[in-house]
């Protein structure tokens, strides 16, 4: 039987709104390995050429090129000369917004995850927390780059999951940027041991109304 999927025009929104529709929903991943499946618990959104912290926001480049594509295809890149981090884009065609990709939990055979991520020593919380591990865990890299989630036959699929209650639902400042950091567009599941650490400033459970 074939999974149901995350329909494309349910992340043709604000990148905002596509990270609270994203937030619990399922990542699956046909690896190597095996197939393994996470539970999306941390998410950030980014706008286009209003948003001084995006990757478009001084144009579009060919780097950038499928954060301006449709809805529904994984923006990957790589940071620092040594990690891969995702995204998945929002909005309509032409106009640039994605979520990126923070963290996840692991709901798929724990053996699998801990083969493919190994330096996670045992901790289940480790395997996907960050965006860089949810990557390696995932198997996403340069050849991903512009993989469409939304279509059956994607080698990366996402499924709509179980909806995170509002109340349950953390937004704060913005990670690992300078320009735009405190942009409450970080959003996260309360109480998850998943969820990528942060200490400057609260937790704000008072974000946007969902």
């Amino acid at each position: 039987m074939t999974a149901t999927l995350v329909d494309r025009a349910t992340l043709a929104v604000d990148p905002l709104e596509a990270a609270r529709v994203l937030l619990g929903s399922e990542l699956v991943a046909d690896t190597d390995d095996g197939e393994v499946r996470v539970r999306l618990v941390e998410v950030e959104a980014y706008r286009g050429q209003d948003d001084p912290a995006s990757h478009c926001y001084r144009g579009r480049t060919p780097r950038n090129a499928v954060m301006w594509g449709e809805a529904g295809h994984l923006y990957v890149y790589f940071v620092y000369g040594m990690h891969f981090c995702a995204n998945i884009v929002a909005l309509d065609e032409g106009r640039a917004g994605a979520v990126l990709l923070r963290a996840g939990e692991v709901l798929s055979d724990p053996g699998i995850a801990h083969v493919r991520r190994p330096t996670a020593r045992g901790k289940d919380a480790e395997l996907a927390r960050g965006p860089a591990r949810l990557c390696s865990l995932l198997g996403l890299g340069r050849e991903q780059n512009g993989v469409d989630v939304v279509d059956p036959a994607s080698p990366v699929r996402l499924e709509p999951g179980e909806r995170v209650p509002d109340d349950d639902v953390r937004t704060g400042p913005r990670v690992g940027v300078a320009a735009g950091q405190q942009r409450p567009w970080r959003l996260w599941v309360a109480g998850s041991r998943a969820v990528t650490p942060y200490k400057a400033g609260r937790a704000r459970a008072d974000g946007p109304d969902w």
